[in-house]
């Protein structure tokens, strides 16, 4: 299971640094699908990855100076109470209701990035 969970490491941060996505988009599927982790499991693993990916990607943007400090934090501190409130909504639905509920979101955005 390890080198799976490395290939999904290293896919999550290519293409978390390529289009600012890998955590739920990526991580948690793959988890799911090749690592055979339960939902709200893949769902908590991939939020402790994000931090670290995070860390690295916002260093090296920074070097850049690519990194707006104030926008991230207006962006940054409100997302920090919606995982809060999402966690816990999280924890009172099925999975079954949150996988169906993630894959109708991962298609909606694809029709609008490909339409819009």
């Amino acid at each position: 299971m390890l080198p799976r969970l490395i290939a999904i490491g290293l896919v999550a941060g290519a293409f978390s640094s390529l289009f600012g996505v890998g955590g739920g988009i990526l991580v948690v599927p793959l988890l799911m699908l090749l690592a055979a982790f339960p939902p709200r499991q893949a769902t908590a693993t991939s939020l402790g990855a994000i931090g670290i990916t995070a860390v690295a990607g916002v260093v090296l943007y920074a070097f850049r100076g690519e990194v707006n400090v104030g926008y991230a934090l207006v962006v940054g501190l409100p997302a920090a109470v919606g995982v809060i409130a999402g966690t816990g909504i999280q924890q009172r639905v099925s999975t079954r209701v949150l996988t169906l509920a993630f894959a109708a979101l991962v298609a909606a955005i694809g029709v609008w990035l490909i339409v819009g």
